[in-house]
Formats: structure tokens, sequence, C-alpha cells
């Protein structure tokens, strides 16, 4: 899935924009991969605001070691994923691709318990029972 970040206008089903690599509060991002693997898939992008200011990441090689990391530890199962790097504006973005999951369901792990998430609209939610029973089926 390629994307063109200045192009994305807000946030939609298949993509989310983080201005930060949030590292204290994972859950924040964590939902979306969550959600993506459960759903049909989706782009998270990094060092972009919801306004489409280009705002880069001072530390994207380190940033991009913690993303991998931290969905290893905090995801179950894993999903299929390609991090990449972007170049915008002299400017570095991270993009996570996440592919639609055969497996599922995907669950977040924190806070001592597991949540699978679901995209609707431009939000992961939490699968209801019918969805999660659908995902577990």
């Amino acid at each position: 899935m390629r994307i063109d970040p200045k192009k994305l206008i807000g946030e939609a089903t298949e993509y989310d924009k983080k201005r930060i690599v949030e590292r204290k509060q994972v859950k924040s991002w964590l939902k979306s991969v969550s959600a993506f693997a459960n759903s049909f898939g989706g782009t998270l992008i990094w060092g972009i605001t919801n306004d489409n200011e280009v705002v880069g990441l001072e530390d994207a090689e380190s940033d991009a070691e913690f993303i991998s990391e931290t969905i290893k530890a905090k995801i179950d199962s894993i999903p299929k994923v390609n991090l990449r790097f972007h170049m915008e504006d002299d400017k570095k973005l991270i993009l996570l691709d996440v592919y639609a999951g055969k497996e599922t369901p995907y669950y977040y792990v924190g806070e001592g318990n597991m949540t699978a998430y679901i995209r609707l609209g431009n939000e992961s939610v939490p699968a209801d029972n019918i969805t999660l029973k659908r995902l577990v089926l």
C-alpha cells in the first residue's frame, strides 16, 4: 500500500496519523495496529499532524525499532506489517502498513487485559461480542 502523506486529508478508515511515536502511552497507536489487522488493513503515519503539517521525527531509526519491538510484545498474534521511512520536506516520517490478517482476532495486550479492536470510520474501537465471535470463526 503506497501512500503520499501530504495528499491525505484528516484521518480515515485506511490510515491514522500520529505526530510522534508515543512511548509511554503505546495503546494510543497499538489500537490502530490491532484494528487494521482485524479489519481491512491500513497505514499508520508518524511525523505528521491531523492537519497535514509535516513535523518529522527526531530519531526515526530509534522510533522504528521501538515500534517493531512494541508490536511483538503487545499484539497477539503478530500481524503482517511493512515498516518504512518516507522523506517529506526534508523531514523523516515512518509509515507502518498493517495488512488485513488471516489469523484474527489480533489483540492489544496491556493494562491487564486483551482487547481486539476494529476500524469504524476514522476510529479504532473495541470489537463488540458479535464482531469478536466473527473474528474468531
